[in-house]
């Protein structure tokens, strides 16, 4: 396959008006993604949504012109998290769908990330595609006189994508008398979120929801979610619910504060829905950073985990390919195929509160048996990207890390695929013991030059 240019793990990412995240790549990115997803009947249609960053009105305004430039109509739904646009781009049957967000990294980045007109996010060879008509669009016609686009507002997306949650939950079930702490971090959930929970009957205490182009993310949200458990705790929920930039991730906290990661949301749906029989494929699809610990839940309940490299869409690929309808990220990304085609926190928060209402019992007993391995994550900036098995130091570090762990521990190193980091986790009994190794390969790093 061939190299790739524009695209990371998650879309074209970068800081705000520096490229690749310019003005001029957004609106090539624009006739690219019409010119691949060209209608085969009438007119092509790309839905454009974003969150709440400065930067957004820009890129926008120029994905929109790139789309228009090739004849095609850009229907602009504002901001509205990734999942809504994903959902909204197969109701209203559009060819294709483009998020504009950096989802949990700072105001000042922010990335482009399509969705063909199935919801699902591109596979590589698309995407690869794309970069080739970006980097050489004299293979590209465009629109003259009659046949330019038009691009029109779809002004009631955030309603259509309330009502399409609440679908989600269980007609037979309420939340009435329970109160949730949802924090929106400053982001694209910050209107629908509140509104959903409010409108199937909790009592909901919202922050994070006043965004004002600068402060997505900002001490609060998912990455932070310090912030929620003091809410939790302040008002007494019953559960809290932190989100990212862009509400595609769940980090939710007990009613004592403590913090519930993707693991073990996994662990809980798992054990839901192989009791109810709707569980597919005798297992759980995550990633080489899940905790053993999620390991060790599911053997107890005779489930399998699959790993996936890094990145939600690799989970959805292997979801897909193998007939798993659960699936998700440690960080929160959560995939019920049979509900979404992308990772959605409202929807991962009903799910728990689903089986919260139906077994009567408070989210720190149902995850009470949840035995967690200590993990230390570790980054460092780094010049370049060369492959990590190239860097004799660092390979050294690791297999000195590995025969101290043997059986009862993992190590991984990797690049970031969104920002320009090298990342180790050290999984084992010991946190001392692992803190100190995760060092020592960064140390590494440092002695093989890659990392500033």
């Amino acid at each position: 396959m061939a190299e790739r240019k524009l695209f990371g793990t998650d879309g074209v990412r970068g800081v705000a008006n520096s490229y690749p995240m310019v003005p001029e790549v957004a609106m090539a990115l624009g006739r690219a993604v019409a010119a691949v997803f060209k209608g085969k009947r009438g007119r092509t249609r790309i839905l454009i949504g974003k969150d709440t960053r400065l930067s957004g009105y820009m890129f926008e305004t120029a994905l929109e012109s790139g789309v228009c430039s090739m004849g095609a109509d850009a229907m602009l739904v504002g901001p509205l998290p990734t999942p809504g646009i994903a959902y909204m781009t197969v109701s209203m049957r559009a060819d294709a769908g483009a998020v504009i967000s950096a989802s949990h990294n700072e105001f000042e980045d922010n990335g482009i990330k399509f969705f063909g007109g199935d919801g699902f996010k591109l596979p590589d060879e698309v995407e690869l595609q794309m970069e080739a008509l970006v980097f050489d669009q004299s293979r590209l016609t465009v629109a003259r006189g009659r046949d330019l686009g038009r691009a029109y507002r779809v002004d009631d997306a955030t309603g259509r994508y309330c009502v399409f949650l609440k679908s989600l939950f269980p007609r037979e079930c309420s939340l009435t008398g329970i109160r949730i702490a949802v924090d929106c971090a400053n982001g694209a959930a910050y209107k629908v979120a509140p509104m959903v929970f409010a409108e199937l009957g909790a009592e909901v205490m919202a922050i994070g929801v006043d965004p004002d182009g600068t402060n997505i993310n900002e001490n609060c949200g998912a990455l932070h979610p310090e912030a929620l458990s003091r809410e939790v705790l302040e008002h007494r929920c019953d559960l809290g619910l932190a989100l990212d930039g862009d509400g595609d991730r769940a980090i939710l906290c007990d009613e004592h504060g403590n913090v519930v990661d993707g693991d073990m949301v996994l662990a809980l749906c798992a054990e839901r829905m192989q009791a109810e029989g709707t569980l597919k494929g005798r297992g759980v699809v995550g990633t080489i950073m899940s905790n053993l610990g999620l390991e060790r839940a599911l053997e107890r309940l005779d489930l399998r985990l699959v790993r996936t490299d890094v990145g939600d869409r690799y989970v959805v690929e292997e979801m897909r390919r193998s007939g798993y309808n659960l699936g998700g990220e440690q960080s929160g990304h959560l995939l019920f195929l049979d509900s979404a085609p992308t990772g959605d926190g409202i929807l991962s928060c009903l799910k728990v509160l689903e089986v919260m209402v139906k077994t009567g019992e408070p989210l720190s007993k149902l995850t009470s048996s949840f035995e967690r391995f200590p993990q230390v994550q570790l980054s460092r900036k780094v010049r370049e990207k060369p492959p990590i098995e190239a860097l004799s130091n660092v390979m050294a570090a690791v297999r000195a890390a590995e025969a101290r762990l043997g059986s009862r521990g993992r190590v991984n190193v990797r690049y970031s695929g969104t920002s320009p980091l090298v990342r180790v986790m050290v999984e084992g009994e010991d946190e001392g013991v692992i803190r100190s190794l995760a060092e020592d390969i960064l140390a590494a790093a440092e002695q093989d030059g890659i990392a500033v």
